[in-house]
């Protein structure tokens, strides 16, 4: 017999840890006015393209080395050429899903969800703890930008 305090009736976590926005990936090319550039290598005014604003001017960039817990994607496995190439994002990374898993996991169309609760053992898996290099934007608000093909948010909700 389970306990009713596990979860939820529609198998939900009664309980959500908030995500903490620890930046993108500091190796992630990011899509801008001026062409595919690595995350590390923008700089405030550079004009950045965002799935739900268009392109956005950046306000401002922190850089930090963070110790972290790890999540792998290999290339294409969340659908076409997305992500472009097998990369490696902080467990927290919110990513915009938009095809059936988003259906299928959370009943909607689109759903933004930590890269850990993705982790299916095979294609996205945990990739232990390590110091990764991260660049936290600043827009003003949080967007939607590319990430190595695929849409993740820029900062908190």
């Amino acid at each position: 017999m389970k306990p009713h305090t596990v979860g939820r009736a529609d198998g939900d976590f009664a309980v959500r840890l908030p995500v903490e926005d620890v930046g993108l990936w500091a190796e992630g090319v990011i899509l801008t006015a001026q062409g595919e550039r690595c995350a590390r290598d923008l700089r405030p005014g550079d004009r950045v393209i965002t799935r739900d604003a268009g392109m956005v001017t950046l306000r401002g960039l922190t850089r930090q080395r963070l110790y972290t817990a790890l999540v792998h994607i290999r290339a294409g496995s969340l659908g076409h050429s997305r992500p472009e190439r097998d990369m490696i994002v902080p467990a927290e990374q919110r990513l915009l899903v938009r095809d059936w898993r988003a259906k299928a996991l959370f009943g909607a169309d689109q759903a933004l969800v930590a890269a850990a609760r993705l982790v299916d053992g095979e294609f996205v898996t945990h990739a232990g703890m390590a110091m990764l290099d991260l660049c936290r934007l600043d827009f003003g608000a949080a967007h939607i930008l590319y990430l190595d093909g695929l849409e993740v948010a820029s900062g908190p909700r």
